[in-house]
Formats: C-alpha cells, sequence, structure tokens
C-alpha cells in the first residue's frame, strides 16, 4: 500500500509524485502539445486514471467491468475542456486511486504472490507495476510541464 501512496500522493524520497506533477496545472498547460502527436497532461491523467481503473477490475476478478470514459487506454479530453472538466477528471483520478487502494487493502497476503487470473503477473508484481506507471508519468509530466514554461 505504501509503494501505491509513495508513488501517487504520498511523501516520497524520489521527488514528485503524480499528483504532485498536476498541482496547480491550468486548463492551458494541460491541453498543451508538445509537438505533433504527442500526449497532453490531460491526456496523461485520463491514461493513468484509466489504467489504475484496469489493474483494480483485474486484481478484484471483475469482468466485463468497465471505464466511464472512452476510448480504451487513452480517454478523450471532454468538451468543453474547461477548469470545470479538468477538476473533474482530476477528481476522477483519484477516486480511481481510492477504489484501488480499497482492492488492494482486502488482498489476503498469501494472494501476494499467486497470479492475477491468467496473467502471467503476480498479485505483487501488478501492484507494484501500477504504481511504477504513475511514476514513469509522473517524470513525462515533469517533463511537458518544464517544456511549456521554457517556450516562452
Amino acid at each position: 500500500m505504501r509503494t501505491l501512496d509513495q508513488a501517487f500522493t504520498g511523501r516520497a524520497w524520489h521527488g514528485p509524485t503524480l499528483m504532485g506533477t498536476l498541482r496547480g496545472m491550468t486548463v492551458r498547460q494541460a491541453l498543451w502539445r508538445p509537438a505533433p502527436g504527442r500526449n497532453t497532461v490531460w491526456q496523461l491523467v485520463l491514461h493513468t486514471a484509466y489504467w489504475k481503473d484496469r489493474v483494480r477490475a483485474r486484481l478484484a476478478g471483475e469482468r466485463g467491468s468497465r471505464f466511464p470514459r472512452g476510448p480504451a487506454n487513452f480517454p478523450a479530453v471532454p468538451e468543453p475542456a474547461d477548469q470545470r472538466a479538468l477538476a473533474g477528471d482530476l477528481e476522477l483520478l483519484q477516486e480511481c486511486h481510492r477504489r484501488l487502494r480499497e482492492v488492494v487493502a482486502a488482498l489476503p497476503a498469501r494472494r501476494l504472490d499467486t497470479r492475477v487470473g491468467r496473467s502471467r503477473w503476480t498479485h505483487r508484481e501488478t501492484i507494484i507495476g501500477i504504481a511504477s506507471h504513475d511514476l514513469y508519468h509522473a517524470g513525462q509530466i515533469q517533463l511537458i510541464r518544464r517544456l511549456y514554461a521554457s517556450r516562452r
């Protein structure tokens, strides 16, 4: 559990957490694209929420569960893309993390080293993987924000 929180919002020795990189984000920053075909920060917010939800469903053994937005993997930024919508998507990300935490907290320790369904990955590897996913995208977001600031 601590690993999930250190990557998402807790105090961490490694630097900014995923939510830390999003603190103070404006709509303009969230929509800025560093180059044609590259993701925006907003797209990364939805992508990380999507994968938190998918991992939660896998760990919980849910079949047929659907993320509330589409398309899969990189859900579309809502229209209009305004401050209210951004706040809603940041809340969606936090809710997906909260729900993932609940499933992880309910996992018996004896299941951590067993495979998730038919996957080749164990529960432990999957949990560490989603925390790593947060940190990977936190680094991307930091870079995008610095590029945005340096363009002036």
